[in-house]
């Protein structure tokens, strides 16, 4: 939204994994499509999309999009199945990175992460990171390397306005990746902040993969083969007044999206995470 002359920006943001096109995949494109377009977010994060989806999952929303395939010329083993990383905004953005997560300790990561510069109206430009993390319950020593990773992406690229950082990081918040994001440990000598947006202003345990959703159930059955699973992966992180001395990004709301079915069909395996910012410059002095 334009802000008022002198006045803060409102922005909100939203990440969903939209779990490729698994199921029913016309139904729940259609579901995500209408809560796009009613939520109507300025900062758009999607995980697990394939490039042929983008454009019916974006359809009168108005949203700029780009989807890793047209942002890097490598296509990562398996991203035809398992889709990619894509981000859209309100205002016409400026990919200024493509970060590819694989290594020798993660070879089978399909998704890139993709940083794109942002103009807001009367502040100038926010850095917009998505991301996605490696999915294995084993692997968090490869997700604390991209976490790591992602950090220096964020310094190299950041702006006057704090980062907006949001995507599927497969990790619950007491995890070392995220732990290290939210500045409460370090990593390899290294540290970092972000604000966690559910933290400062969500309500409850903000479960987005979760065995209360039907979605989730085949693959949590595969994955961890226990009952009553439940796990905070989805983040929207904002970056703190340590990087960016002479501006804010307040957070003012913090919710989960895309977590009841429309018509019996449920969007996806993961439930979005929305939040709303208050975005500004701090005066002179």
């Amino acid at each position: 939204m334009t802000p008022e002359a002198g006045g803060p920006l409102r922005l909100r943001v939203l990440t969903l994994n939209v779990w490729n096109d698994r199921g029913d995949a016309a139904a729940r494109t259609a579901v995500v499509n209408a809560g796009l377009r009613s939520l109507a977010p300025d900062l758009l994060a999607l995980q697990e999309v394939l490039p042929g989806q983008l454009p019916a999952l974006l359809d009168g929303t108005g949203l700029h999009a780009t989807h890793q395939e047209a942002a890097h010329p490598t296509r990562p083993p398996h991203a035809d199945r398992f889709g990619g990383t894509a981000l859209a905004t309100r205002w016409p953005h400026r990919i200024v990175e493509v970060l590819d997560q694989r290594g020798a300790d993660a070879p089978d990561v399909p998704w890139l992460t993709l940083a794109a510069h942002v103009p807001l109206p009367e502040l100038g430009d926010v850095l917009f990171i998505a991301p996605t993390s490696s999915f294995r319950p084993d692997m968090e020593a490869q997700r604390e390397r991209q976490s790591v990773a992602l950090s220096d992406l964020a310094a190299r690229h950041r702006t006057a306005l704090p980062t907006v950082i949001a995507g599927d990081f497969n990790a619950d918040p007491d995890a070392a990746s995220i732990r290290y994001l939210t500045g409460r440990q370090s990593l390899a000598g290294r540290s970092t902040h972000f604000h966690d947006a559910w933290e400062v202003a969500g309500s409850g345990p903000g479960h987005t993969w979760t065995a209360d959703n039907p979605r989730a159930a085949e693959d949590i059955a595969y994955l961890i083969r226990q009952p009553g699973h439940r796990r905070r992966f989805d983040y929207v992180f904002v970056g703190s007044p340590w990087a960016h001395p002479r501006a804010y990004a307040r957070v003012r709301s913090a919710r989960l999206a895309f977590d009841e079915p429309v018509d019996g069909v449920r969007a996806s395996d993961h439930y979005g995470v929305v939040a709303d910012l208050e975005v500004g410059l701090l005066p002179p002095g």
